[in-house]
C-alpha cells in the first residue's frame, strides 16, 4: 500500500512542478452543448479540467450562438479550470507552454473591414444552403456539403444578402476565438478543409478551385479573390501567434493567465478527434458511435470520383481524410435497452441501466452470425447515405426467421453499423485500405461485443482504448504540446511514440464466420431498404 501511495505522491509532485514551471498546455474545445478546458502535463495526462454547458438558439430561422455567449462560456470554463487546478494541486496556473483552441467545424462567421460581425453566427446545423452546395459541387467536381463555410458564403451571394458587399473576413468558430486571442486570422488545415477544399499536396486551399470560384462569383464578391476573405492555412506544429494582453483579458479577467503564451493552429472537432484516437497517419481510421455514427479514414491518395455520401477533409497535418457520416447511430439500441430494463424492474430486479445494457450486448455474441433472418433499421432521422428524407425505426423478419433474444440484440447492433458499411463499401471500391480502426463511444464500454461485431462489419481489426479519453479538448491540448515540443517529428510519429506509447489498447481482429454472416445480413439489409422507404410514405 505504501508503494502505491508513493506513486501517487510522485505523480502529484510532478504535476505540481509542471504547473509551477509553466510546462502544462491548455486545450479548449467549444462543442455543440459544452465548452471544455483541460490542462495537460508532461506525460499528456490531464491535470485539471473545467467546463460550461451551453445551447444553440434558433433566431429567426437560423441556428446560432451569440458571440457574447461564446466569451461568457469560455470565461466560465477557464474559471472552472483554474479553480480545479488550485483545488487539486494548490497552484494557480499563470504561465503555460502553449494553448490550443478547437471548436465545431464549418458554418459562417462574417466580419466587415472594422472587424465587426455582419450577421449572427450561422452554425453547421443550418441547411439553408442547398442551391449553393449543389452549384459548387458541380463546379468543383468535389463534394461540398451544406454545412461548409463556402456553401454559406455562396448562398448569401446567390440570395444577394445586403451584408455581402461589406464582407472582408469569413472564418469558423475556432478561427474566430483564436483571432480574438492572438490578433491572427489563421486556421489549422483540418478546420480550413471544412471551409473550402484543401489540396493535400500544398496543405493550402485548392488553387484551381479558388480560381473557378473567382470566375463564378466575379463581380458579386466584394473582393477579386475569395482567398482574401479566408483565414491563412497552417499545419500542426506551426507557430500561430501568441496570447495578447487583450486576449488574456477575454479568457481570464482575473489576470491569472499571462499574455505571451504561444498558440498552436486552431482546429475543428474532427481533427482533435483524430488526434485523441491516434488516427492521423495514412491507412488509419477512427469510428465514433453515438447519436450519429461516422468514420474518418486517412487516405493515401485522393479518391477517383465524387461521392455525395463521402465528405473530404484533412488531418491537422494536412493528409486527406474521407468521412462517412451517418445521421443514425446507437440511439435506437438505447431505446430497446430501456424496454428490457423496465421488464427487469417489473420482475423485481434492481439492475441498473449499464448492467442491463451489458447483459443484452453479451447475449448478442450468442446470436447467429447472419442475425437469424432478422432485420433492424435504426432510422430515427432521415439518412442521406441511403437517400431517405425521414426515418422509421423498424424490426422486420420472415416467418421462418429465428426470433431469439441473442439474434434480436445482434441485429440491433448490426443495424447501428449497416449504413456505415454501405459508405465504407464505396471506399473499398475506390481501393482504400485500412490497417486498423480505432473505435470510441459509449457502445464500446461493454468489453469485446460491439468491438467484435464492428470488426465483422468493416472487415478490419478494431482497436478500443481502455481509458475514456477527454475527447477534443484533450486532443487540442496535445496539439499545443506538439507545438511546444518543437514539432521535430511528424505528427503521427509524435502521437505513437510520445503520447500513446503506453496506452492500453485492445485490438480485435475480424472473425471469418462473423464476416461472412454479416455480409449475408447486409445484403438483406440493403434489399430491405425498400420496406423502410415505404414505411416513411405510409406512416
Amino acid at each position: 500500500m505504501a508503494h502505491h501511495h508513493d506513486d501517487a505522491d510522485t505523480r502529484r509532485d510532478a504535476a505540481r512542478e509542471a504547473l509551477e514551471q509553466g510546462r502544462a498546455t491548455l486545450g479548449i474545445e467549444l462543442g455543440s452543448t459544452r465548452i471544455k478546458a483541460v490542462l495537460v502535463g508532461d506525460d499528456h495526462a490531464v491535470l485539471a479540467s473545467g467546463g460550461h454547458a451551453w445551447e444553440n438558439q434558433l433566431v429567426g430561422r437560423t441556428w446560432t450562438y451569440s458571440l457574447d455567449a461564446v466569451w461568457e462560456g469560455l470565461r466560465a470554463a477557464v474559471a472552472d479550470l483554474i479553480a480545479d487546478t488550485e483545488q487539486q494541486h494548490g497552484v494557480r496556473p499563470t504561465s503555460l507552454a502553449a494553448i490550443g483552441v478547437s471548436a465545431m467545424m464549418h458554418g459562417y462567421l462574417a466580419f466587415d473591414g472594422d472587424d465587426d460581425p455582419l450577421v449572427p453566427f450561422r452554425t453547421w446545423r443550418n441547411t439553408s444552403t442547398g442551391p449553393a452546395a449543389a452549384e459548387l459541387t458541380e463546379l468543383f467536381g468535389y463534394n461540398i456539403p451544406l454545412r461548409w463555410s463556402v456553401a454559406h458564403l455562396h448562398q448569401a451571394v446567390l440570395d444577394a444578402e445586403p451584408h455581402v458587399p461589406d464582407v472582408r473576413f469569413v472564418t469558423t468558430l475556432a478561427g474566430y476565438v483564436h483571432w480574438r486571442l492572438t490578433g491572427r486570422k489563421v486556421l489549422g488545415v483540418g478546420d480550413a478543409s471544412g471551409m473550402f477544399p484543401v489540396d493535400p499536396a500544398t496543405h493550402d486551399y485548392d488553387a484551381e478551385l479558388l480560381a473557378r470560384y473567382d470566375a463564378l462569383a466575379a463581380d458579386r464578391l466584394p473582393v477579386d479573390h475569395l482567398r482574401d476573405l479566408l483565414p491563412q492555412v497552417l499545419v500542426a506544429g506551426q507557430e500561430a501567434g501568441v496570447l495578447t494582453d487583450e486576449g488574456a483579458a477575454l479568457l481570464d479577467p482575473t489576470g491569472t493567465l499571462r499574455a505571451g503564451t504561444p498558440l498552436c493552429p486552431p482546429e475543428g472537432d474532427a481533427g482533435t478527434g483524430m488526434v485523441a484516437t491516434a488516427s492521423v497517419a495514412p491507412r488509419t481510421a477512427n469510428i465514433s458511435v453515438g447519436t450519429s455514427i461516422f468514420a474518418m479514414v486517412v487516405l493515401e491518395k485522393p479518391l477517383a470520383t465524387v461521392h455525395h455520401e463521402i465528405d473530404l477533409v484533412t488531418t491537422p497535418a494536412g493528409d486527406l481524410v474521407a468521412m462517412v457520416h451517418c445521421n443514425n447511430g446507437a440511439s435506437e439500441l438505447g431505446e430497446w435497452a430501456g424496454v428490457f430494463g423496465r421488464f427487469a424492474t417489473a420482475l423485481g430486479s434492481d439492475a441498473g441501466a449499464d448492467e442491463v445494457f451489458g447483459v443484452l450486448l453479451r447475449e448478442a455474441l450468442e446470436g447467429e452470425a447472419d442475425g437469424g433472418g432478422l432485420l433492424a433499421y435504426n432510422y430515427l432521422a432521415g439518412e442521406p447515405v441511403t437517400g431517405l428524407e425521414e426515418g422509421r425505426p423498424l424490426i422486420v423478419r420472415t416467418p421462418d426467421s429465428r426470433l431469439t433474444l441473442a439474434n434480436f440484440v445482434r441485429t440491433q447492433v448490426y443495424g447501428a453499423f449497416g449504413t456505415l458499411s454501405l459508405g465504407m463499401r464505396i471506399l473499398a471500391a475506390e481501393g482504400v485500405e485500412v490497417d486498423a480502426m480505432y473505435a470510441h463511444g459509449g457502445l464500446f464500454r461493454t468489453a469485446g461485443v460491439a468491438q467484435r461485431l464492428l470488426a465483422a462489419a468493416v472487415d478490419t481489426p478494431v482497436a478500443v482504448g481502455r481509458t475514456a479519453g477527454e475527447g477534443g479538448a484533450w486532443g487540442i491540448a496535445v496539439l499545443a504540446g506538439y507545438l511546444a515540443s518543437g514539432a521535430s517529428q511528424d505528427l503521427g510519429t509524435y502521437l505513437t511514440t510520445r503520447v500513446f506509447a503506453d496506452a492500453e489498447i485492445e485490438v480485435v481482429a475480424p472473425d471469418p464466420a462473423d464476416v461472412a454472416g454479416y455480409a449475408t445480413w447486409l445484403e438483406r439489409y440493403e434489399a430491405g431498404l425498400a420496406v423502410e422507404r415505404t414505411a416513411t410514405e405510409v406512416l
